[in-house]
C-alpha cells in the first residue's frame, strides 16, 4: 500500500509531462533554450515549488527569466573596455587636452608616432573598473596611415573617434580636417565590411551579428538627416587654443566656427572649443570624453554663439542655424562648387590658404623632423655620414688612380 500512494503522484506527473511536452518543444525556440535538453528542463521544474494551478509551461517560463536576470546582473557587473582613437593638428595641443581629461598632473611631450595609454574608472564597490584604450597619432597628416593600427574588428563596437584642430592655425585647418576625416572614415568602413564577411562565412552565421554596421543609425527626427553622412562610430571634434583663437579678426573668427559647425554636422559629431588655460572649458571637455571613454552622461549646454565658445552636441545644430558662408572677400559664385562641402572648402582655401600638404611634402625624410631628434642618436648619424662621405672619396680617387695606371 505504500508503494502504491507512493508511485501513483509520480504517475500524475507523468501524465502531465506527455499533456505539455509538445507545446514546451513547439516554443523551445521562443524561450532561448535550445542548449538545455529536456530532461533537465524538467528536473529543474520538478525541483521547484508547485502550485496546483502550475504547468510544466509556467515553470520553463520562469526558469527563462530566472537565467535572464542572473545574465543581465552578470553584465551590469562585468567591465567595459572602450577604445578612444585621438588624432589632429601637429602639435595642436592633444597631449595637454588628454592629460587633463585624465587627471594626469605630468607635463606633456612631442607624441612619436602612435601611442597608447588608458584610463580606468570604478562604478561601485566590489565591481571591476571599466577600462579606456586610448590611442593618440601624432604628426598631424603625415602619419595618417597609421589609423589601421588602432582601428580593428575586435574594437568597433566600443570605438570612438576625437578629432583636435588647432583653431590658431586657420592655414591648416581645412586640410587636416579632411585628410584624417577621410583616411579615418575609409579604414572604418573597410574594416566594418571585412569584420561583417568574417561573421558570415561562420557556421553560426544564421544567428544575429555581433558586428554594427558601419552606417550610424541615427533619430527619425535628427535634424537634416536625409542630407547628412554619419561618421562610422561616435566622433567629438574639439577646436583647440581658443585662447589664442578669440583675439583674432571677427570675420575670420565666425567664417572658422561656420565651417567647424558645417564639418560637425555633416558627420553627425559633437563639436567644442577649449583651451587648457580655461578650467570652464577643460571641465566641459573632461565630460565630453568622459562620455566617450566611460559612458557619462555628456554636458547638456549648447553655445552656438560665434562670439563665444563653441559647445555643440551632436543632433543640436542644422544647416539653417549655419547659414551660408560669412564671407565678404569670396565671390562664392565664381568658385563652381559641385556641393556645399566643395563650397566651404573653396572658400576656406581661398581666405586660408591651406599649408598642410605643402608641409607633408617639405619632410620627405621624418628622420629630419625635429619632433623626433634624440642629441645622441643624431650626433651618431651624423658622423657615421661623414665617414660614408670620406670612405666614398677615397674610393673615387683609388679607382682613379686605378684607371690612370691601365
Amino acid at each position: 500500500m505504500c508503494l502504491e500512494r507512493r508511485r501513483r503522484p509520480v504517475n500524475i506527473v507523468k501524465r502531465r509531462c506527455a499533456v505539455t511536452v509538445e507545446t514546451i518543444f513547439c516554443d523551445f525556440r521562443f524561450l532561448n533554450l535550445a542548449g538545455a535538453s529536456f530532461s533537465l528542463l524538467c528536473k529543474t521544474a520538478f525541483s521547484m515549488p508547485k502550485t496546483s494551478s502550475d504547468t510544466l509551461w509556467d515553470l520553463a517560463a520562469a526558469e527563462v527569466r530566472r537565467r535572464e536576470s542572473e545574465d543581465g546582473y552578470a553584465e551590469r557587473n562585468m567591465a567595459v573596455e572602450r577604445t578612444v582613437f585621438l588624432m589632429g593638428s601637429k602639435a595642436g595641443g592633444k597631449t595637454s587636452i588628454l592629460f587633463r581629461c585624465l587627471d594626469r598632473d605630468e607635463p606633456s611631450k612631442p607624441t612619436l608616432a602612435l601611442e597608447y595609454t588608458f584610463g580606468r574608472r570604478a562604478r561601485g564597490h566590489n565591481i571591476p573598473k571599466d577600462i579606456a584604450h586610448i590611442w593618440e597619432l601624432g604628426g598631424g597628416t603625415a602619419l595618417s596611415d597609421l589609423v589601421q593600427i588602432p582601428i580593428t574588428s575586435a574594437n568597433l563596437k566600443f570605438l570612438s573617434v576625437i578629432l583636435v584642430v588647432d583653431l590658431s592655425k586657420p592655414n591648416d585647418l581645412w586640410g587636416t580636417t579632411e585628410k584624417l576625416l577621410q583616411t579615418t572614415q575609409a579604414h572604418l568602413e573597410k574594416t566594418f565590411s571585412g569584420a561583417q564577411k568574417a561573421q558570415a562565412a561562420k557556421p553560426a552565421a544564421n544567428h544575429p551579428s555581433s558586428i554594427p554596421s558601419a552606417a550610424r543609425v541615427l533619430p527619425t527626427d535628427y535634424p537634416d538627416k536625409e542630407l547628412i553622412s554619419p561618421f562610422p562610430v561616435p566622433l567629438l571634434i574639439i577646436g583647440s587654443k581658443y585662447d589664442v583663437f578669440q583675439d583674432f579678426d571677427s570675420d575670420k573668427k565666425k567664417l572658422i566656427a561656420q565651417m567647424l559647425r558645417f564639418v560637425a554636422h555633416s558627420y553627425a559629431a559633437s563639436l567644442i572649443f577649449t583651451s587648457i588655460k580655461s578650467v570652464s572649458l577643460m571641465s566641459k571637455t573632461k565630460t565630453y570624453f568622459s562620455h566617450l571613454a566611460f559612458d557619462l552622461d555628456r554636458v547638456k549646454t549648447v553655445s552656438t554663439d560665434l562670439t563665444k565658445p563653441l559647445i555643440i552636441p551632436a543632433g543640436s545644430d542644422s544647416f539653417s542655424q549655419i547659414g551660408s558662408p560669412c564671407t565678404t572677400d569670396v565671390d562664392i559664385i565664381s568658385l563652381h562648387a559641385k556641393n556645399p562641402k566643395d563650397l566651404w572648402k573653396k572658400i576656406c582655401e581661398r581666405v586660408f590658404p591651406q599649408e598642410s600638404i605643402r608641409e607633408q611634402q617639405d619632410l620627405k625624410d621624418p628622420a629630419k623632423d625635429p619632433q623626433y631628434k634624440e642629441p645622441q642618436i643624431d650626433a651618431m648619424r651624423a658622423q657615421k655620414d661623414q665617414e660614408l662621405e670620406q670612405y666614398k672619396r677615397n674610393a673615387a680617387k683609388t679607382w682613379q688612380g686605378m684607371h690612370l695606371e691601365t
